[in-house]
Order: structure tokens, then C-alpha cells, then sequence
């Protein structure tokens, strides 16, 4: 009968083989549902809040932006809510009392347009319906769509307190909003204006910022000419003039002579909105630049100059205007410089001056004056100004106290001009409904037609530029002069709030800068020039939904006046009780005015003032309910964080900190952390048009919400981030390399005993090496933690799990873990891999929620959660920096031995390591370093291993990263042990058959 060879022994169950119900395959889609009902079962949030208050800890709010109840969950959202989770869950397992309250923004246009378009489907009119009635649709349609992203968020795995957010249209929440627009009201910042301010036809309202995106648009260019009518000079300055005036026979005569040069020809103005040319009141121009008069001396066919007509021109554009015209150099000639003072002199003349028709509607002579904000970069050197329509022309004429000689009405609310507009009236700037994506009105082309029929057109083209539009309707929007409500940010606020300035824009200003902590930190210095520029805050918005402006005004009194506005504490105090109770529809009840002004004011001589307020003051108030008035909020009333996209810096960071400086003095939080746009896998915005938009629910029934937020994790959120099929791919590569690391230290620890712990003093070196790592990666993990830098901690924790554990550390001690017996060496290995696991699967829990549960649930009882436990505090004596510096000396020795087993193996000398026994040759240096020839092969996982100190023989394998170490090959001698595998030659040798020393003495 032949001998046993270790083919034929069969030793396997006696090794200490890994032993878990760990999945390889995650299975995600299926069982993250169960988790989220187990965590709900647990009362996982709540025990937490038990937990914090029980142990005082220090509590760390992040406030939730309010998303918008109107629609599904885009993937801006998925990162948000992802982002958001992160910080709660690291925070929370940092030692904090992280507070989490969901939140929605309810009131608004969108919600408010999609009850509309119900209506219009129906052929209904909405002015028919009871306001209130109309108000409840609106109530209505939110709510539903907070129950069901509610739910999309919680399948993400986002913490909070889902059974109690905050909603804006709360009856409480729409008390505060009114109460916090009260206090505007009494602190004297309220006021009433009228001024340009972005106007959506389409909707009827007035927007915000925050409210508009930018696209190309094509629109109308024209060049159009403003005549010159009269022509004098003040105090008879005729400086510019060759001779002096002394050499001329009278003041007279020169201020004729340049008279005749002048009157009669055009001031040539260039705009994109021919569609203000009816509201136009003045042209300005530039004290600096260099203008001339021009004169055309041939023109070709079809061209609206005529032989001998002069134009007044910036020099630096006038060859650019000529070619628009279509003449061509040669058809016309510079006749003279034109100085400020001569324009000055000018008298222009509406375009559209004296046409019959025009019913004397334009025959004022026009406004001419310098302005600063002309410049000679495009155009003409001239800009004309219809005040009504642009904020830079209404700051002029307002500051030289000329507004109401400017200011027009000639465009309603839905966009179209005045009725009674001569030519124009009824006309439309905008369509009521985009036809093929183009949104052109009528208003435009009739008015250009006018303009060449009485030949004020020298030419016209068309231009694409980026142009704002309403997010909801998509639809342009207009720069359009309406009375409104605003907030005045540069007015002293008479509250005695003054530590951080005296007005909201000081008070903002010193908070972005002395209270606020920026991440990144540019996102500081985008807030501080939009509030340093921005102009007063516009609070009102002519719609329904919404919390009104619960304010009154006296009939017959001018915006001015001192007791336009009722400021009554007692008024105010009726109102916010009625909407305590009611909600904000009380304010559009029957009675509402009566009852709120009660037996205090004569009713008829007050008007109630029925705009709403702007959605931003809604969403730039939730501190004060949230934060402010709930248990569960801040204790000192401000966010620890707030977090959402770069866009919120013009949304609602930005109202916040005008909402916040003007209520209570300061900015309401102490953190800003923002993040980038998601792109397709290509860089390109998403957008349904291009089909490339990516929905989070499709990840996660693909891929499960895991991925999706190791997706999170793994960008740099603070830029722009990119999502594909390709790149999730990666992701779950990812994903399957980190779970195949925790289920081999699951399999590891079937049998771990603490109670057989070893103590770091009595480890090998190189479990001790692992350890100073730990120690090392526990530092990185809670400073990227407290930085928010999530991509910073996952990159650590990854790489540490694949190439020092998985790599290296695993790969180098299965042997002691499967082979050795009761050996302090795997008892050791067996403590540092318990040591690993309660870091690593802790660490990895805000962003791997359900997997980490997982990880966690196989060694603890059902009863406990992973999301219930702090991260592990690493005793600081693990780390040793001159035990790491010799182990990497070591680990780079190991590299020029296991580079040359690789040549041998390549040349298929040898399958594995363990057939080798190499000679290893060190220099003095190294020498004594490496002194144990069993633990250095070990360490290679080679079956044996000779060391010598001193010179290699010639052909000896090198390597360029460590000098002082060469290698010989040699083959391992003796038999393969039947057990390790490990070829030695005292196998065979002992009481069990075809086994070595170590597997005989562990089979004992």
C-alpha cells in the first residue's frame, strides 16, 4: 500500500478556517428594506436622543434645507440628503448630540402653478375659486408629495426625525414667518418702493435670484438712432476747437458753426430688448471714451443710412456699427472728435418723436448725460435707458432725484404693453405659451417694424447670449418696474442688536467673516460679494400660496408718509394668535380686517395688504421654528451647519443670513458646507431633454442605496461630481473589495475569545506595526470626520483595508490564523483583528449604513445596531513611530524578496511562494534589522528563508528601492506538509503523518 502524501491526508478540519454566514454577495436591493424597518423597530433616532441627553452631551444641529414638495427625488437631492446623513451619523459617533429635523419648503409658484394647471385642464378660472379653497389645494398636493420623498429619502438610509420634520405651511411655522416679517415691520426696515425687479409675464410675479437660472437665448439686437434736436453749449465753453476764441469773430458765430455740425444727426443707441425702446427716457454715455461724428458718403443696396446722414459714434465701435450696417470701409469717414462738454450740449429726440399716431407719447425731448456704468466694449459707446427696465438706469435717475420724470407703465403684469400704448398696445414681450421652445412675443418685431418705417433703425441682427429664465415655467423673464415690498439691508435696524453692525448688509458682512466657518472656504467669498452688491431685499410676490404680509396701510397716504404703515404691537398679536390656531388662511377669511385691526382703528381707512411673502423668507425663517421653538432644536436657537449646493448661496444661505441679521443681529449658523452640481459621466448637466439624467431610485434598485452613498463618499463633492453606469461600476468594485475584507475578519473571528486577548506589549512586531496604524488612521478618520471630508476618510479607511490588511497583513498571517494551534502569535492576530473590527466597521457606518449593520449584526446581538455605539477611542499607546519606521525598512526588504519569487514565478520555475527558500543577502545596516530568518519568511510566506550579512554573489536580485538587499533563489527542501503546505524537511517526522513540527504540535 503506498504512504500517505498530503494529496491524500486529509487535515482540513482541523485547521481554523474561517467560519461566517457573511455573504459574499450583498444582495442590497432586497435587504436594505428590512434594515430600515429594524432601525424603525429599535427606535434607532429616538434611543439616540435617550442616549445624548443621559450623558450631557454636546449637541451639534445640522439644519435641513428645505427641499420643495412639488416632485421625485433627482440625484441633487440623493447627494444632498447623503452629504447631510454623514455629518449627523459621524458627528452622533464622535460624542455629539447630533440633531437631525427633516424639513420642507410648502409654500410657493410651483406648488401654486401645478394647481393652476389642474384648473386650466379643466377649462376653470382660477380668480373664481375662494382663495382659501384654493389655498387647501395647494395644502393638499404638498402634503402628498412630503409623504412620498419622505420616504425616497428614508430609503437612502437618512437618520432623523421623520415622524416630526418641519413643514413652512405648519400653522406655527406660518405664525413665525409672520411674526419674524413683523419685526421688520416695527424695526423700520419695511418699506414700500417701486424699482426694476425680475418679472416673470408668465407667471404674473415677481422672482428672486434664487429663483432664476440662466440658458442661451436668441433675442433681437437693434441699433437704433435718437436725433440730434438742439445744440448748447453751457457758459460758452467751446473747448475743443482748434483756434482759440480769441481768433474768431464771436462766441456766437462758433457755437452756430458747431451747431450745424451736430443738430440733425443721431445718437446711435444698440440694445438686445427692443422691447424698452417704447419706455425709453434718456441716453447716457461715457466721460472717458473717445467718440466721434461720423458721416456715411456711399451706401449700398438695402441698407437703412443714407447718404450724408452723420452718427455720433464711440471710436472704438464705430467700425463694428458701420459693418452691422452694411457699409463697408471707404462708404463712410470720421468728421470731427466729439468732447463730453459738446455732448453734453445735445437735445435728443425720441425715435419715435412727432409720428402721426403717436399721440404726443414720445415727443419729450430725451434725457443726455454721462453715466458710469456705459462702457465701449460692445454697442456703441451709448446706452439707452428706460429706467423702468433696468436697475442700473433706476439707480441713476434715483439718485439725481429724476424718478418720476423716468419711470413708465407701459407693461402689465402678463407681459403685454399698456392698451392704450400708441402702436403697441396690447402687444406681447412674451408668448403665454413657448411654441417649439421659443418663447418671442409679437411686442418686439412691431416695434422694430415702426422704428424702420420712420427710419430710426440703422440696422437689427440677432444674438445669443445667456439670458435668465423662471426655473418653473422655464420661460424668460423681464427686468419690469412694479411698487413692492422690500427690506431696506443699508437702513440703521432700530432693534439694539448692534455687536455685529447697525444695518442687515454690516451685520451680514461681519458675520461671513468673524462668525461663519466656510467649507471650502470660497464659498465664503461668493456670499460676501453677493451681499457687499446686492441690493435691498424684495419681500413680496403677487400670488396666493404663501404666508401674506400681515400688514396694513392707511388709505390716502403716500409710501413716504410716517403712518403709511400700521405698527401696532396689538395688531400684530391678534394676527399671530389667529394664526397659531388657523394657519395663514385667516388672513383671507371673511372679516380678516375687522378682526384683526378690531375696535382699535377705523376698518375703512386702512387697506389690507394682500402679496405674499417671498418662498426665500419662508425657508430663510425655518431657524426660528425649527431651531428656535422646537425641543428637539438648538439650544442656543443657531445651526452648527448648514449644507446644501452652490446655487444657495444666492437662495438660502443668502436669505438666511438677511433674515437672521435682521431679526436677531447675526447670521443663524456657525458652519457652511457646500456642494458641487451632479454631471452625467460625460461632464454634461443632466437635463430629460438629453435623456441623460440618472434617477436615485433606479440606483437603488439596481445597485442598492449603499453604493449610491459610497458613490458620495468617494467624490469631491465641493466641485462639480460625474455619474454613470461606468463610474457605479467602479463604485461597486469598490464596494466588493471593502465586503470581502469584513467578511474574512468575520470568518476570522468565529472563535475569538476575549478572554485569550493579548496584550500589545506581548505581540509580535508585526501585529504591534498594525496597530501604530490604527492609531495612526484613528487621527486621520476623526479630523476628516470633523472637516466633513468624507472622500479624505473613505480613501484612508480603503487603502488600509486593501493594501495593509487584505494585501499585506491578511495575506501574510492566514497561516498562523488557519494552522497555528493555541499560540500566543494567532491569539494576538485574532485581538488585532477584533481591534480592527470594531474600527473599521464603526468608521465606515455613516457611509455604508446598511452594510456596517451588517458587519455589525453577525458578532452582536439582534438587539443593539451599529448606529448605536460611538466610534472606539484607540488607546494612544498603540502608536509607535520608530517600530513603523523599521517595519517599512522590513516591508521594502520584502518587496525585492517576493519581486524575485515573481521572476521565478514567471518563468514558471515555481506556483508558489512556499516552494521557495531564498538566501537573503543584508547589508551591516539591515542586518540588524532583520535578525529572524522564520519571522522574515513568514513575512514573505515563503517555506524557509536563509539570511547573511554581507555582499551578494554576482547575478543576485536587486531592486532600485532598497539598497542593501539582494537575493538568491533557491528551491525549499524537504516535503510539502500535508497541513500549512509549507516544504520542510522535518516532515514526516512526527506522531502524525506527512506534517511538520508547528501542524504536529497543533494536532496535539
Amino acid at each position: 500500500m503506498c504512504a500517505d502524501t498530503p494529496e491524500t491526508l486529509d487535515y482540513k478540519d482541523t485547521l481554523h478556517l474561517p467560519r461566517t454566514d457573511f455573504p459574499m454577495r450583498a444582495g442590497l436591493p432586497k435587504r436594505e428594506p428590512d434594515w430600515l424597518a429594524r432601525w424603525a423597530e429599535l427606535g434607532v433616532y429616538e434611543k439616540l436622543r435617550e442616549k445624548a441627553k443621559a450623558e450631557t452631551r454636546q449637541p451639534f444641529t445640522l439644519h435641513d434645507g428645505p427641499p420643495y414638495a412639488n416632485g421625485h427625488l433627482h440625484i441633487g437631492h440623493a447627494l444632498n440628503k447623503i452629504l447631510k446623513d454623514m455629518v449627523v451619523r459621524s458627528q452622533q459617533m464622535m460624542g455629539r448630540d447630533a440633531r437631525y429635523i427633516p424639513g420642507w419648503d410648502c409654500h410657493g409658484l410651483p406648488i401654486e402653478w401645478k394647481i393652476e394647471e389642474k384648473y386650466r385642464e379643466k377649462g376653470l378660472d382660477k380668480d373664481a375659486v375662494d382663495v382659501v379653497e384654493f389655498r387647501q389645494e395647494c395644502r393638499d398636493f404638498a402634503a402628498g408629495w412630503v409623504d412620498i420623498q419622505r420616504d425616497e429619502f428614508k430609503r437612502l438610509g437618512i437618520t432623523g426625525n421623520w415622524d416630526d420634520p418641519y413643514l413652512t405651511m405648519d400653522f406655527h411655522a406660518e405664525r413665525v414667518i409672520a411674526e419674524e416679517f413683523q419685526t421688520f415691520l416695527m424695526n423700520g426696515t419695511l418699506y414700500q418702493g417701486s424699482k426694476p425687479v425680475m418679472w416673470s409675464p408668465v407667471e404674473q410675479t415677481a422672482l428672486a435670484e434664487a429663483e432664476v437660472e440662466y440658458h442661451d437665448k436668441e433675442s433681437f439686437t437693434v441699433w437704433v438712432k435718437f436725433k440730434v434736436t438742439g445744440f448748447d453749449l453751457p457758459d460758452l465753453d467751446i473747448s475743443g476747437e482748434e483756434a482759440p476764441i480769441e481768433d474768431r469773430e464771436s462766441v456766437a458765430e462758433i457755437e452756430a458753426q458747431v451747431a450745424q455740425e451736430f443738430v440733425g444727426a443721431s445718437v446711435v443707441i444698440w440694445t438686445t430688448t427692443p422691447w424698452t425702446i417704447p419706455s425709453n427716457k434718456a441716453v447716457v454715455f461715457g466721460a472717458d471714451y473717445s467718440y466721434g461724428l461720423y458721416e456715411v458718403t456711399d451706401t449700398p443696396e438695402e441698407c437703412w443710412a443714407e447718404v450724408g446722414e452723420r452718427f455720433l459714434l464711440a471710436d472704438k465701435l464705430a467700425a463694428d456699427v458701420f459693418a452691422k450696417a452694411r457699409l463697408e470701409e471707404g462708404q463712410w469717414r470720421r468728421v470731427r472728435d466729439v468732447t463730453p462738454t459738446q455732448l453734453e450740449a445735445m437735445t435728443l429726440a425720441h425715435p419715435l418723436a412727432g409720428v402721426e399716431g403717436s399721440q404726443g407719447e414720445w415727443d419729450a425731448p430725451r434725457d443726455f448725460r454721462a453715466a458710469p456704468f456705459v462702457t465701449d466694449e460692445e454697442g456703441t459707446g451709448f446706452v439707452h435707458c428706460a429706467p423702468s427696465h433696468g436697475m442700473e438706469e433706476f439707480e441713476l435717475y434715483r439718485d439725481l432725484g429724476m424718478l418720476q420724470e423716468v419711470i413708465t407703465y407701459n407693461v402689465m403684469d402678463d407681459g403685454t404693453f399698456r392698451e392704450d400704448l400708441p402702436f403697441f398696445g396690447g402687444k406681447r414681450i412674451l408668448r403665454e405659451k413657448a411654441k417649439k421652445g421659443n418663447w418671442e412675443g409679437d411686442a418686439n418685431a412691431a416695434i422694430m417694424s415702426k422704428l424702420a418705417e420712420v427710419g430710426g433703425l440703422l440696422a437689427r441682427g440677432k444674438i445669443k447670449h445667456s439670458y435668465p429664465h423662471s426655473w418653473r415655467s422655464k420661460a424668460p423673464v423681464i427686468y419690469r418696474n412694479t411698487p413692492q415690498w422690500f427690506a431696506a439691508i443699508d437702513k440703521a435696524v432700530g432693534d439694539g442688536q448692534d455687536t455685529y453692525g447697525t444695518t442687515i448688509r454690516q451685520r451680514a458682512l461681519t458675520s461671513i467673516d468673524e462668525l461663519v466657518t466656510w467649507t471650502p472656504q470660497k464659498g465664503r467669498n461668493r456670499l460676501y460679494s453677493m451681499i457687499e452688491a446686492r441690493p435691498d431685499w424684495v419681500l413680496s410676490r403677487q400670488r396666493a400660496w404663501g404666508v401674506p404680509l400681515t400688514c396694513f396701510v392707511k388709505k390716502g397716504a403716500k409710501p413716504s408718509d410716517d403712518d403709511y404703515l400700521l405698527r401696532d404691537e396689538r395688531v400684530n398679536a391678534r394676527i399671530l394668535e389667529a394664526f397659531e390656531a388657523e394657519g395663514a388662511d385667516a388672513w383671507y377669511k371673511d372679516g380678516a380686517k375687522a378682526r384683526f385691526l378690531g375696535a382699535d382703528y377705523d376698518h375703512d381707512a386702512y387697506e389690507q395688504v394682500m402679496d405674499i411673502l417671498d418662498v426665500w423668507f419662508d425657508s430663510g425663517s425655518t431657524h426660528a421654528f425649527t431651531l428656535r421653538d422646537r425641543e428637539d432644536g438648538s439650544d442656543d436657537g443657531l445651526a452648527d451647519l448648514y449644507l446644501e449646493g452652490t446655487d444657495q448661496h444666492r437662495g438660502w444661505f443668502h436669505s438666511s443670513m438677511l433674515q437672521g441679521c435682521g431679526t436677531m443681529g447675526r447670521a443663524p449658523y456657525r458652519g457652511v458646507l457646500t456642494h458641487g452640481f451632479t454631471l452625467d459621466e460625460k461632464g454634461m448637466k443632466m437635463s430629460k431633454s438629453l435623456g441623460n439624467t440618472i434617477v436615485p431610485e433606479k440606483i437603488v434598485q439596481q445597485y442598492g442605496a449603499d453604493i449610491l452613498r459610497l458613490w458620495v463618499a468617494q467624490v469631491d463633492f465641493t466641485n462639480d461630481q460625474r455619474i454613470g453606469d461606468e463610474i457605479l461600476k467602479n463604485v461597486a468594485d469598490s464596494y466588493r473589495r471593502l465586503r470581502n475584507t469584513m467578511r474574512f475578519m468575520l470568518g476570522s473571528l468565529a472563535d475569538y475569545d476575549p478572554a485569550r486577548a493579548v496584550a500589545r506589549e506581548d505581540m509580535p512586531e508585526l501585529e504591534q506595526l498594525i496597530l501604530h496604524k490604527l492609531a495612526v488612521l484613528d487621527g486621520v478618520v476623526r479630523e476628516g470626520y470633523a472637516k466633513y471630508d468624507f472622500q479624505g476618510v473613505f480613501r484612508a479607511i480603503f487603502d488600509f483595508a486593501t493594501l495593509d490588511l487584505s494585501s499585506f497583513y491578511f495575506d501574510v498571517r492566514k497561516d498562523a490564523l488557519y494552522c497555528d494551534g493555541d499560540t500566543q502569535r494567532r491569539f494576538a492576530a485574532l485581538t488585532v483583528l477584533d481591534a480592527l473590527y470594531q474600527r473599521l466597521t464603526t468608521w465606515l457606518a455613516p457611509i455604508l449604513t446598511f452594510t456596517m449593520e451588517e458587519v455589525w449584526l453577525e458578532r452582536n446581538g439582534p438587539e443593539t445596531s451599529v448606529h448605536l455605539v460611538d466610534f472606539p477611542e484607540t488607546p494612544a499607546d498603540w502608536r509607535d513611530d520608530v517600530l513603523a519606521q523599521r517595519a517599512e525598512t522590513v516591508r521594502a526588504a520584502r518587496r525585492v524578496v517576493t519581486g524575485a519569487l515573481e521572476e521565478q514565478r514567471t518563468a514558471k520555475v515555481i506556483g508558489s511562494s512556499l516552494e521557495a527558500d531564498p538566501t537573503v543577502y543584508l547589508s551591516p545596516e539591515l542586518a540588524q534589522i532583520i535578525t529572524d530568518p522564520d519571522t522574515f519568511a513568514d513575512l514573505c510566506i515563503t517555506s524557509q528563508i536563509e539570511l547573511v550579512e554581507g555582499a551578494a554573489p554576482e547575478g543576485a536580485f536587486t531592486s532600485d528601492e532598497i539598497a542593501g538587499v539582494a537575493v538568491v533563489f533557491d528551491r525549499a527542501e524537504g516535503q510539502k506538509c500535508a497541513r500549512c503546505w509549507k516544504i520542510l524537511p522535518d516532515v514526516g517526522t512526527h506522531a502524525h503523518a506527512g506534517v511538520c513540527g508547528r501542524c504536529d504540535k497543533a494536532l496535539s
